[in-house]
């Protein structure tokens, strides 16, 4: 098996990512995945990584840092790909990414009938919070 290599994902590469995320479910009509790229890319605060393997993309996660918390998105892995630690390897790394900046929590949102996610991510040391998620969607603007 070859070497997963993790570093930020090159913006040449934002088609594969968006690709991989369709093809792990994580993409929603709503949400444009490549102007989430493209803001995650774009300052300090944020990156995706990519994890390839022989050059090509085959794992991501998206990390950002608020200030007061590091958050973690669009974690995902091939379908072929999977069932190899890939998915630790890319969580280990955003929290190696936040690490570097300081944060002291890393935080993530799953969909509530996701079960096999939220099994992975508990065998990693995840809790779930007794917090409420609250949101609005805010008017696009120009």
């Amino acid at each position: 098996m070859s070497a997963l290599d993790i570093s930020p994902l090159l913006p040449s590469e934002a088609e594969a990512a968006v690709a991989l995320w369709e093809e792990a479910g994580l993409t929603r009509p709503w949400n444009d995945p490549r102007a989430d790229i493209r803001l995650a890319l774009a300052g300090p605060a944020s990156t995706v990584l990519a994890g390839r393997i022989d050059g090509g993309l085959v794992a991501t996660a998206m990390v950002g840092w608020d200030g007061h918390r590091g958050w973690l998105y669009y974690l995902a892995v091939a379908k072929a790909e999977r069932r190899r630690g890939y998915g630790a390897r890319m969580a280990r790394a955003a929290e190696d990414w936040l690490g570097a900046r300081h944060a002291p929590k890393i935080q993530l949102l799953i969909r509530a009938e996701n079960q096999a996610v939220a099994a992975f991510y508990e065998a990693l040391g995840y809790r779930r919070s007794d917090s409420a998620m609250l949101q609005r969607v805010l008017p696009r603007r120009p």
